[in-house]
């Protein structure tokens, strides 16, 4: 039983560092320049190994669209859009073997260390650890693009005062501002100038960035294209509301600091006393792993850690 045990932790071991290795590497080929992927076999060694591991990926690619399609009546974007907003420039082929790699390194790790069900437990935390590192940059990104978007606004303005278009001040936008807001900026602009509307770019950077200040933003502007009046007016004065909204956010966010770390504190230190209990006095903490009755105080545990998590996040959570 034992050679059986350590056969499988080998294979799962092996599977998982072939998906994270195909993963990462065939995302890093394809940052490389175009010509450099035209070399010649004899030039470069690894081509071939290149070419079959691109071959390989690909066939999984229609599959793991399938997969994470989205789903409108459920609100649930594509997997596709859901790493574009990341900005995470990877396929979601590659973003999957990535997390079935996570889940089986650490549900192997787990089952050869301690047993089936700590190797259950790890390979549900592998699989949520991508999707928590997505939503984070996410989270990240649209917070920066808020931030940057008053400044963006001011350059719009003072464009449009200076006698340049719309697309003209957008391009300066995204040649002045720095990242993701004039990155974003520049996207549109190029969908503009491969023959797509303005209306059309506009609602497309909305649908990337999912940001309430920017839906303001564009909508303000479809509505002065159909009825007419003073855009660069219009566009400081909103510019004005968001950086006081900003302004707002920020002193809120201080004031709440220390009800929000007490939420985090109360939430974290039972889980961590439970898992050092569990390494370093396996015994002491056995008779609650060991029944039904121990599982039942964990999960009542749990879900009362979850609810005032919950009820603490609802106190300091003040919408502007």
């Amino acid at each position: 039983m034992k050679i059986w045990v350590d056969a499988a932790f080998v294979a799962l071991a092996a599977l998982s560092a072939v998906l994270i290795y195909w993963g990462y590497t065939h995302r890093a080929m394809r940052k490389l320049a175009f010509g450099e992927r035209l070399k010649p076999a004899e030039a470069d060694g690894i081509n071939q190994l290149a070419k079959w591991q691109t071959e390989a990926v690909d066939k999984l690619q229609d599959a793991a669209d399938r997969f994470g399609k989205a789903n409108p009546k459920k609100g649930r974007s594509s997997m596709a859009d859901i790493l574009a907003k990341a900005d995470l420039r990877m396929r979601t082929s590659e973003y999957y073997m990535i997390q079935f790699g996570l889940m089986a390194g650490v549900g192997a790790v787990a089952f050869w260390r301690w047993g089936i069900i700590q190797a259950a437990i790890a390979v549900v935390v592998g699989y949520f650890i991508p999707s928590f590192y997505v939503k984070f940059r996410t989270r990240r990104r649209l917070k920066a693009f808020d931030h940057q978007l008053p400044q963006a606004l001011n350059i719009l303005s003072n464009g449009l005062k200076a006698g340049y278009s719309l697309p003209q001040a957008m391009a300066n936008v995204s040649e002045t501002v720095e990242a993701p807001a004039g990155e974003e900026f520049g996207k549109a602009i190029k969908e503009i100038n491969l023959g797509g509307t303005l209306d059309d770019a506009l609602a497309h950077l909305v649908k990337r960035l999912e940001s309430p200040d920017l839906d303001l933003v564009v909508t303000a502007i479809l509505i002065h294209r159909g009825v007419g009046g003073n855009l660069a007016e219009i566009l400081d004065t909103i510019g004005h509301t968001i950086r006081e909204r900003v302004r707002i956010r920020g002193e809120i966010a201080t004031l709440t600091a220390q009800a929000r770390m007490s939420g985090l504190l109360i939430s974290v230190i039972p889980i961590a006393l439970a898992v050092l209990l569990y390494f370093i006095a396996p015994g002491y903490f056995t008779p609650m792993t060991n029944n039904i009755l121990g599982w039942g105080m964990l999960a009542a545990a749990g879900l009362l850690i979850f609810t005032g998590n919950v009820v603490m996040r609802k106190f300091v959570e003040i919408e502007i």
